[in-house]
């Protein structure tokens, strides 16, 4: 889901990492694979939306590749705000809270929006030593079931599962 928000040509300057979002992409799966914990909520967010106009008097930057999608090329500058907390399974009781903006041009090519350009706005940080943060579930959240993952066994994949069955 991650690679259908970016065009394939789409750069991202996330932090220490400034290339492709393609290469930034695979950074994050490589870390979220890894474990640990999340939450990551994205809101409040501001579109500009740029008509026929600006794509023609951008048309050198971004030329021939928007207009052979077909249909006039539109942009628009987003800026959205997060808040990430997260753990790493390497140090689990390692709190970071991470706030600040994605600043993203989408472009339209053809009939899709897509992030073309992201660069991430750090605006706070904190991290903190929790050590109750690297019990397991079940002493984490007692009662307080069930509990997210970062997996095919989040309680989503269940729950999509039963809302697109057929009804009996």
């Amino acid at each position: 889901m991650l690679r259908s928000a970016y065009w394939p040509d789409a750069t991202d300057c996330h932090g220490a990492y400034q290339g492709s979002a393609a290469g930034f992409i695979e950074r994050a799966l490589v870390a979220l694979r890894a474990g640990g914990r999340g939450v990551h909520q994205v809101s409040n967010v501001l579109i500009e939306l740029h008509g026929e106009r600006h794509g023609e008097q951008h048309g050198e930057q971004h030329g021939q590749q928007q207009r052979d999608a077909g249909g006039p090329t539109r942009s628009a500058a987003v800026e959205s705000s997060f808040f990430a907390l997260q753990t790493t399974a390497a140090a689990p009781a390692q709190r970071t809270l991470l706030a600040g903006r994605y600043l993203d041009r989408f472009e339209k090519r053809g009939a899709e929006w897509r992030i073309a350009a992201r660069t991430v706005v750090y605006d706070w940080i904190e991290e903190r030593e929790c050590p109750a943060l690297a019990g397991d579930d079940a002493t984490l959240f007692g009662r307080r079931q069930p509990t997210g993952r970062r997996d095919a066994a989040d309680p989503l994949y269940a729950f999509l599962a039963a809302a697109l069955a057929p009804a009996a």
